[in-house]
């Protein structure tokens, strides 16, 4: 269940991640093709521009050029085209093909004379092409394939007949591809790390669930298992009363006083289970204020001295006057008589059992410590669950159910305050509780 609720949170999470990332690169892309075709409309009007203010590099497409081809030309004067960015200057007759982000003007005469101002080594077709397709397209601007390259052009009226400019956005196409393989090959790097970094949260994230599951079933568990045994003993001596249903109440009295000692004991864990139930309601019922925590501490003790001494226990206590926090008085002193009704119950025969009270860093710090068997470390982190007992032979002897602490830490945790356990086995073990003052 668990591993099929990671999965489709794995899964919610990465395709979360995916779709926003394409949108990201999306956008990216987006603003970066406008960018390009910015670049290319302006270089496009900045060659018209500088051919209008240098008319003079003219040269017939069927003039035989320098090595052979033909429209070449020399260069003019004026070097109208030279130097000019995007536009090359290959070497002429040299055979290589011509350089990327080139650039020619055709102009274009009423009576269709086509006459070509450029300094790049083109065959007389190519311009002829070039003059077809843009008055094919009749458009202001277009793109167009010339020798195999990307050109894009623009068309602008003159009163001498259309002027056409081309330039080769090779450059710019491989630009934008490159860009795409980049956003590909980045997507699928960070979809494999996001899974895995997904992976180990999605894990962190179930973790506290599954706990609260194991527990939730370990608590219903260890709830029906002390529940069963007081109702196995009330059966029991129900049915020994109805075998004897003639006899007098007097002579089954022995028999009653199980049934009645099982149901009270019954009445005590259903209390203290409901008593739970509304300690982890996060509304809290119980009103709030300032309280003396020292005073609290003492009608605590008061009760438990008799018992204390009962059972031949040495007692010391050292409470400091006048503490005061926010919370419940009533439920502190339920914690102080929790510590204390446990210390008693796991303390050596004629052992030592001491309460402390003090401020320390502007905290209350309650300290209950007994002399006994201890506390052995596995079973340090587990005191505070419910139902749990280091020795549960001998708590349910004095009537235990291993609610008592769970009840002191959640008393605690809604005070804003803290509950440790300490124990050094063989010698003693110390409950410490930490209140913030108010």
């Amino acid at each position: 269940m668990f591993t099929r609720l990671r999965n489709r949170f794995l899964l919610v999470n990465l395709a979360t991640i995916s779709v926003l990332m394409l949108i990201a690169f999306a956008a990216i892309y987006t603003i970066t093709y406008r960018n390009v075709q910015n670049d290319i409309s302006m270089e496009l009007h900045r060659i018209l521009d500088t051919q209008k203010k240098n008319p003079h590099d003219v040269r017939q497409p069927n003039a035989a050029a320098p090595g052979g081809l033909p429209g070449s030309g020399q260069p003019s004067s004026d070097g109208s085209l030279t130097g000019q960015p995007g536009v090359g200057r290959p070497g002429v007759g040299s055979g290589l093909p011509p350089e990327r982000s080139v650039s020619f003007v055709l102009l274009t005469s009423p009576a269709g004379e086509l006459t070509v101002r450029s300094q790049l080594s083109l065959d007389a077709s190519v311009y002829r092409e070039a003059q077809q397709t843009a008055e094919a397209a009749k458009r202001e601007s277009g793109r167009a394939v010339l020798d195999g390259s990307p050109w894009a052009y623009l068309v602008q009226q003159t009163a001498e007949g259309e002027l056409i400019a081309f330039t080769n956005i090779s450059t710019q196409r491989k630009f934008l591809l490159s860009l795409i393989y980049t956003f590909a090959a980045v997507a699928a790097v960070m979809l494999v790390v996001l899974y895995f970094v997904s992976r180990y949260f999605a894990n962190r994230s179930i973790r506290p669930v599954r706990e609260a599951f194991d527990k939730q079933r370990q608590f219903i568990a260890d709830a029906s298992h002390e529940l069963k045994t007081p109702l196995a003993v009330i059966n029991t001596n129900s049915d020994v009363l109805l075998a004897h249903a003639d006899d007098t109440i007097a002579s089954q009295a022995k028999w009653l006083q199980y049934i009645k000692s099982e149901t009270t004991r019954m009445a005590k864990l259903t209390n203290d289970l409901l008593y739970l139930t509304e300690m982890d309601d996060v509304r809290p019922r119980v009103l709030f204020s300032r309280f003396n925590l020292s005073e609290a501490v003492e009608t605590a003790l008061l009760p438990m001295e008799a018992v204390i001494y009962e059972r031949e226990l040495a007692l010391e206590y050292e409470i400091e006057p006048g503490l005061t926090v926010f919370g419940s008085g009533e439920q502190i002193t339920q914690v102080a008589m929790i510590l204390l009704d446990n210390a008693v119950k796991y303390a050596n025969p004629r052992g030592r059992i001491a309460l402390s009270l003090h401020k320390q860093h502007g905290a209350a710090v309650l300290a209950v410590t007994n002399t006994g068997e201890g506390i052995a470390p596995e079973h340090l982190p587990r005191v505070f669950d419910r139902f749990y007992r280091t020795d549960a032979s001998r708590s349910r002897k004095q009537g235990g159910y291993g609610l008592g602490l769970a009840i002191a830490r959640s008393i605690v945790e809604q005070h804003k305050g803290r509950i440790a356990v300490k124990s050094v086995p063989g010698e003693s073990t110390t409950f410490s509780v930490q209140l913030p003052l108010a």
